[in-house]
């Protein structure tokens, strides 16, 4: 390490250090106010005694053992919160320390890794130029869907005073005067006591549309802010590198979720939870563009004496005064030769009546919307304005352009079984869920060549199932197109899962005049077995002539979502991550030979169990076609805050997505990977599968250690999510879900899902191919240096001394 570079991480990590001092020190103050002295003191003592176990000294164990036998039932509380108070402040801390290094960056012009701006200069030095580097950029789609998983306990009223606040501790960052520094401290201080005094627990269940609000909270107060800033990033790389910086780049970045929409194993989520959603998706999306819109007309004030109109802006305000008489004479005299006051007068009453639903004046889709913004934008640069309002009109068109009028497209999921049995109602066919596989597709594509008759008399889960195509087609009409995202199907096992959705379709009159069904289907794979059948599984239903003929009216694009958090829990973590390595693999060869487009939809979760981990490092580990410029990935739990919690950390992470795909789309093609690679990793992912499964399925009193050594049972209980820990009402763990599984584990110190199974495997690839070849993979080849690292990670959190307990 070279000296300024040295010097450079002395001075971040003692920054980081201070903060934590600080924090800590603020947090001591509060105890001691809030609590007592003693609980201070106790609260110490713990801490001081399990960091000398940490490093090994002596006799800690034996101390930290007693202290915390000692504690009374009434005092226990308080030294819990005590202590999550503390990995609160610390973890504040460490997210502020990640922006620090961001302004750093940008200050002295040497890029983070994996930026927009390193990613553009490595591929410029390449031989990558800005021109190619465009061109791929047209490819892109990044779209991130949020997930409702129970794991994020955080409510929404502290999450609002962890944004004041990292906004104060932001603003310490940039003004390092005495006086500010002593109103960071207060204004903290005063944010940390009222998270003190407030109940972080919950007593009863969140409601679906509890959830929903915790999801727009995200999307709505910190991504919606950073959109720009992410689009503005990759400009300034482009120039940097000799881009052009006068064309606007296409928007590539939207996003998704599954709040409201997911059905599965959730009797809470259903055709009602899927119309209020988008409504208030709708409603908080069109409220900051009608901000937004007031924030424009203060800056615009243009007179038509000082600017020159263009013929099209004066024909666009022309035919609004003609269209919206009633809108025109609200709008006082003196705006009438503030040509863009004018225009912007129009768009926020339609913008607001467009909420209001008033089908008179409101605006068919944000491509309107958009087409008057840009009239203003090409005026104002008409006019010289690029620094009079221009920027802050293209900021507006940036937004409008990720969100819509929708602000998040809903994907839908249900269960595949739900279907089946739909199905026989309707066919009046008792036997068809039951019925092999074979059998189903042959009555299915019987019933979908002739006139449909749905009987009038239907079960409560059928009709349901109708009423959610129904509410579909009837947010398709009420948001747009990209307001419905797509029909995920658990369980997939074979192509009559995908007919049975279309059947479903037309008995609610989903089906257009021309016959097509405005609908793209996703099977989900998700346990190993499920995943090896993938490939033979998509084969059978792209050679169907009535599923292939509705995949050519979607373009012949099919999405396949990879389940990692079931497929773990499954078969282990060393067989998951082969499985879904080899499974992309046989699904690019099998789209390619029938000329289908795939767009791979990750269902990683937020611990490296559940496929989690450095984002960056799995796009690149990815195998070749994979990705294809088309990034689809769930964003679950606990995850989310981390990465989208601030606005500096949400655009450092689309920042990170984005200049990944890209670097994987710009790269010359990938060598294939050597056969005995993949016979190798092959080798360890059977091994590991076997001793996993021989524990966790054949173990006989496998069940029984896993209550007793986890809190399981309360974690069951917990009224964190809206649907239940299993699937069904069996005890045991093949119904339970992949979460609580993921989650129990880790809350004694196990994280048994992250590690177990991988060392018998390496041993059993060792012996057959050797350790040289073994250490080249891991250094050569993402995929497996990926697996790697990440069991590295899980094994350095686990501490089997605290699991032994």
């Amino acid at each position: 390490m070279n000296q300024p570079t040295e010097k450079l991480f002395d001075s971040r990590a003692q920054a980081l250090r201070q903060d934590v001092r600080m924090l800590g020190a603020l947090l001591g103050d509060i105890l001691k106010e809030q609590g007592s002295e003693a609980l201070f003191d106790r609260v110490e003592a713990i801490r001081g005694a399990a960091r000398r176990r940490r490093k090994g000294e002596a006799g800690a164990e034996p101390e930290l053992v007693a202290l915390l036998a000692d504690l009374q039932v009434d005092t226990t509380q308080d030294v819990v919160r005590a202590f999550a108070a503390y990995f609160f402040v610390v973890n504040m801390a460490e997210r502020i320390h990640r922006i620090r290094r961001a302004v750093e960056s940008q200050a002295t012009g040497v890029p983070q890794a994996g930026s927009w701006d390193a990613v553009a200069s490595q591929l410029a030095e390449g031989g990558v130029d800005a021109k190619a580097l465009t061109a791929q950029i047209a490819k892109l789609q990044i779209h991130p869907v949020f997930t409702a998983h129970p794991t994020e306990a955080t409510p929404r009223a502290v999450l609002v005073k962890e944004q004041r606040i990292a906004r104060a501790l932001v603003n310490g960052l940039m003004r390092d005067t005495e006086s500010m520094s002593e109103a960071v401290v207060q204004q903290v201080r005063n944010e940390l006591t009222a998270a003190w005094q407030t109940d972080e627990h919950r007593s009863e269940r969140p409601s679906v549309a509890e959830e929903v609000e915790h999801i727009v909270f995200y999307l709505s107060e910190v991504i919606y802010r950073v959109v720009p800033r992410f689009y503005r990033n990759l400009e300034a790389a482009l120039a940097k590198v000799g881009g052009p910086v006068a064309e606007e780049l296409p928007a590539f970045l939207s996003f998704g979720s599954w709040v409201g929409g997911d059905m599965d194993g959730n009797p809470n989520v259903g055709p009602d939870t899927i119309r209020t959603t988008l409504a208030r998706h709708q409603e908080l999306c069109l409220r900051h563009y009608r901000d937004e819109l007031r924030e424009l007309f203060g800056y615009l004030t243009q007179s038509d004496s000082m600017v020159s109109v263009d013929a099209a802006l004066r024909a666009r305000i022309a035919a609004c005064r003609t269209a919206y008489p009633e809108i025109c004479a609200e709008i006082p005299a003196r705006f009438h030769r503030m040509p863009y006051r004018m225009l912007l007068w129009f768009i926020s009453r339609r913008i607001e009546l467009t909420a209001a639903a008033d089908a008179a004046n409101l605006y068919a889709g944000p491509e309107d919307f958009l087409a008057d913004l840009r009239l203003i934008e090409a005026s104002l640069l008409n006019n010289k304005g690029a620094h009079a309002g221009a920027f802050l009109v293209r900021r507006l068109i940036r937004r409008a352009q990720t969100f819509g009028f929708h602000l998040a497209s809903l994907d839908v999921r249900q269960h595949a079984a739900v279907h089946r049995r739909a199905v026989a109602e309707i066919l009046q066919d008792p036997g068809f869920a039951q019925a092999p596989p074979a059998v189903r597709v042959a009555r299915l594509r019987a019933a979908l060549a002739q006139a449909l008759v749905v009987p009038a008399q239907l079960g409560a889960d059928t009709r349901r199932c109708l009423d959610v195509m129904q509410a579909l087609m009837d947010i398709r009409e009420d948001y747009g197109d990209q307001a419905v995202g797509i029909f995920i199907i658990s369980m997939a096992q074979g192509p009559d899962d995908a007919l049975a959705l279309l059947l479903l379709a037309r008995a609610a009159g989903m089906q257009a005049q021309d016959g097509t069904v405005a609908l793209d289907i996703a099977p989900l794979f998700e346990t190993v077995d499920d995943l090896a059948s993938a490939r033979s599984t998509l084969e059978a239903l792209w050679s169907d002539p009535v599923y292939r003929a509705h995949l050519r009216s979607r373009d012949d694009l099919q999405y396949v979502m990879l389940g990692y958090s079931d497929s773990n829990k499954d078969s282990g973590i060393g067989s998951s991550r082969w499985a879904l390595h080899n499974t992309q693999i046989e699904i690019v060869a099998a789209a390619r030979k029938a000329q289908v487009h795939t767009t791979l939809f990750h269902g990683r979760g937020g611990s490296i169990s559940r496929g989690g981990g450095r984002p960056r490092q799995a796009i690149l580990g990815e195998p070749p076609g994979a990705v294809g410029g088309r990034l689809r990935v769930t964003e679950q739990g606990e995850i989310i805050h981390a990465k989208f919690g601030l606005r500096g950390l949400a655009v450092r992470t689309l920042d990170i997505m984005g200049a990944a795909v890209l670097e994987r789309l710009a790269r010359a093609k990938k060598p294939e990977v050597p056969a005995d690679w993949m016979a190798a990793f092959a080798e360890v992912a059977a091994a590991s599968r076997k001793i996993y499964r021989d524990l966790v399925y054949g173990e006989a009193d496998f069940v029984a250690y896993f209550r007793a050594a986890t809190p399981i049972d309360v974690i069951e209980r917990m009224p964190i999510g809206s649907r239940p820990a299993r699937r069904g009402g069996l005890a045991g763990i093949e119904d339970l879900r992949a979460i609580p599984w993921v989650f129990a584990w880790t809350q004694s110190r196990h994280i048994l899902p992250g590690w177990f199974g991988v060392g018998t495997g390496l041993e059993a690839a060792q012996a057959r191919f050797g350790m040289p070849l073994l250490r080249q993979m891991a250094a050569q080849w993402p995929a497996f240096e990926n697996l790697i690292s990440d069991v590295e990670m899980a094994l350095a959190k686990s501490d089997l001394e605290i699991a032994r307990r």
